[in-house]
Order: structure tokens, then C-alpha cells, then sequence
């Protein structure tokens, strides 16, 4: 298990009450967060519920996940662990020649 963490957090199940700043100063216990990006919805700009928080290290990340994960935040119990690398996102739907007229 000799992998490393990488310095990109995902933390899910947050209340709506979240915000950049509050999630600044959660993490910021464990060490210098770099940034946050609360996650909310394109037309109402509601919170989805989860946020991504990067940390300046990786050690910093990981006492992150042990501190935080599962501790409670307005109530919640969030989740807090090493965000998965972005699948790309297949073209799919492009509409390549269709309806193109000579």
C-alpha cells in the first residue's frame, strides 16, 4: 500500500450551509488548503452536496481524510477522501455529418 495520496480531496454529504469559506476553515486545521470549490447546481446555484478541497501536500491530505472523514460539519457526517482522477468524457451526441448539405 505503498501508494501515494494525491493533494485533491473529495468531500461529500455536506450541508447546504457549506460554503468555500466554512470547508477553508475545516480543512485548514490540518494544514494550508490551496483551494475549495463547492459544487452547486447550474440553474439554481444550490449546493449538490459535495465539494472538492485541494491541500498543499500530500501529507496534509491524508491527516486530512484521517481527521475529518466521517466527523460531523452543521450536523452532517461528511465523507472525506482522495478525489478519483477525472474519466474524460466521451463525444458522444456530436451530430458528425448529419443534416449537412453539399
Amino acid at each position: 500500500m505503498g501508494k501515494k495520496l494525491g493533494r485533491k480531496l473529495y468531500v461529500g454529504n455536506l450541508p447546504y450551509s457549506a460554503n468555500q469559506e466554512s470547508l477553508r476553515d475545516t480543512f485548514s486545521q490540518c494544514g494550508t488548503v490551496d483551494s475549495v470549490n463547492v459544487i452547486t447546481d447550474r440553474d439554481t446555484g444550490q449546493s449538490k452536496g459535495f465539494a472538492f478541497v485541494e491541500m498543499s501536500s500530500n501529507s496534509e491530505a491524508q491527516r486530512a481524510i484521517q481527521e475529518l472523514n466521517g466527523s460531523r460539519l452543521d450536523g452532517r457526517e461528511i465523507k472525506v477522501n482522495e478525489a478519483k482522477p477525472q474519466a474524460p468524457r466521451s463525444g458522444g451526441g456530436g451530430g458528425y455529418g448529419r443534416g449537412s448539405r453539399w
